[in-house]
């Protein structure tokens, strides 16, 4: 007998799920470029069929994400075997059943309510930000005061602003929620650009192939408020960090707002010229840390809210409990809930509960290896990884290799004989020394601390 469709409602829910796991896992520059338009056409007979806006993306995410998207299909359906692609608008009607035609009506009429993926065209916002949802306890209380001052005094107080924080705990909601603010405020008559630094590196690239040099200009310099999402990827970026700083003091002399987003302080961002970092840090510099408990709670509670859908309060608790440190994880393991919740219509038990947020968590641990933690902290300290595992007893060299074999340890569970073979060779008790020392100071110095969760985001950026 053939199997019927996921339910015409459940396939949005489906793929949101999907998605939220996908997101954790891959980069975000990577994710907004080739997963955030993507769509679940159908679900049937064991097979999912995706849609991409083109063909060149459609190639892309086959050759790069089809196992991994496998992976999180089936692991909130198990009977998916297999995933298709296909670009947006190559089916005939002929190829899709009328069954499935009803649920793409369906789902469009609730793309209403669901936007998270509208974005406006003329600012790049998307209006899904708002500071009405923003939860404010004590971990981003600083922020979100500094935004909030910024809204009512644009250009003339804490300019520039600068907002870091560790990835998925609501940085990028709070700036959009900022642009959003402004522009009603104003009844849009303060014009705001909201990029991520991956868009404006690529505007950069596009000007200096087709010569259009004025049209970035233009496009980046008449905003009235311009707003830099993840600005540490401009690190290394020599073209795009100078022109980015001549377009901040473009702005800035003309009492322009600049509101930047990263996932670090400017002092630790590597390979940041030191005239931008200078800039940076002539502003406000405020930070979000992690949510305790009651934030993580009610920032549930809220993400449930906007989906209309609810979930038993002992749920709630659990999950608040078992994701410390990543809002956005908060809300992915939320999405699979509820997806399983509505596919079985009946309410969530604790080990239901417990098995699905084991699966998301161990799904996004690190699948780091070696290298890619000896690259991480080489890059973050700016050192060569050659000198890194040298001999030298030079201060700039210990901390980054005594950070290095914690990593190995802490990460990837390697014996102190092979983490001391693989930095430099040393014997074992020093690989045993290193890693005690570490993870003692981790507990004390709250900079070691968090210089160490900064490399720890970076070693799944490097395949």
């Amino acid at each position: 007998m053939e199997k019927q469709l996921v339910e015409p409602n459940n396939l949005d829910e489906l793929w949101r799920a999907a998605l939220s796991e996908i997101e954790i896992q891959v980069s975000k520059p990577s994710f907004s470029t080739w997963l955030r338009n993507s769509k679940l056409l159908e679900n049937r007979n064991g097979s999912a069929l995706i849609a991409l806006p083109n063909s060149f993306a459609k190639e892309w995410v086959e050759s790069k994400y089809h196992k991994l998207i496998l992976g999180s299909i089936r692991s909130i359906d198990s009977e998916t075997k297999s995933v298709e692609f296909v670009v947006e608008g190559s089916l005939s009607q002929k190829t899709i059943s009328r069954r499935h035609r009803e649920a793409r009506q369906q789902q469009e009429e609730r793309q209403l309510v669901f936007q998270e993926m509208r974005v406006d065209p003329a600012t790049g916002l998307n209006p899904r930000y708002n500071l009405n949802t923003f939860i404010v306890a004590s971990f981003n209380e600083l922020a979100h005061s500094a935004a909030q001052a910024v809204i009512e005094n644009v250009g003339s107080k804490y300019n520039p602003l600068f907002i870091y924080g560790g990835v998925g705990l609501g940085k990028t909601h709070l700036i959009q929620g900022m642009g959003n603010e402004i522009r009603t405020l104003s009844g849009g008559k303060v014009g705001v650009k909201y990029v991520t630094s991956e868009k404006f590196t690529n505007d950069v690239i596009w000007a200096i192939k087709n010569r259009r040099a004025e049209d970035i200009k233009k496009a980046y310099r008449e905003a009235d408020v311009l707003i830099i999402d993840d600005i540490q990827f401009l690190g290394g970026k020599e073209t795009s960090q100078e022109e980015f700083f001549h377009t901040f003091n473009a702005l800035h002399e003309n009492n322009k707002q600049i509101i930047i987003s990263s996932d670090r302080p400017p002092s630790a961002i590597p390979r940041l010229e030191d005239r931008l970092r200078s800039r940076f840090e002539g502003g406000m510099i405020a930070d979000i840390s992690y949510p305790e408990y009651e934030a993580r709670f009610a920032i549930a509670k809220t993400k449930l809210q906007e989906k209309g859908a609810s979930l038993d309060d002992r749920v709630v608790d659990l999950v608040a409990k078992r994701v410390q440190k990543n809002i956005r994880e908060i809300e992915g393991i939320l999405n699979k809930l509820v997806f399983h919740q509505i596919t079985y219509k009946r309410p969530l038990d604790i080990p239901t509960t417990e098995k699905i947020i084991s699966e998301v968590t161990n799904r996004s641990a690190s699948r780091a290896t070696p290298s890619q933690v000896l690259k991480a902290v080489s890059g973050f300290y700016e050192v060569s990884a050659v000198d890194m595992v040298g001999r030298s007893r030079n201060k700039e060299f210990v901390e980054p290799r005594q950070i290095c074999m914690y990593l190995l340890r802490e990460l990837l569970s390697m014996s102190y004989p092979d983490i001391a073979s693989r930095v430099g060779k040393r014997d074992h008790t020093t690989a045993i020394y290193a890693y005690k020392k570490i993870a003692d100071s981790v507990e004390k110095n709250p900079e070691l601390s968090r210089k160490i969760l900064l490399i720890k985001e970076d070693v799944n950026k490097f395949e």
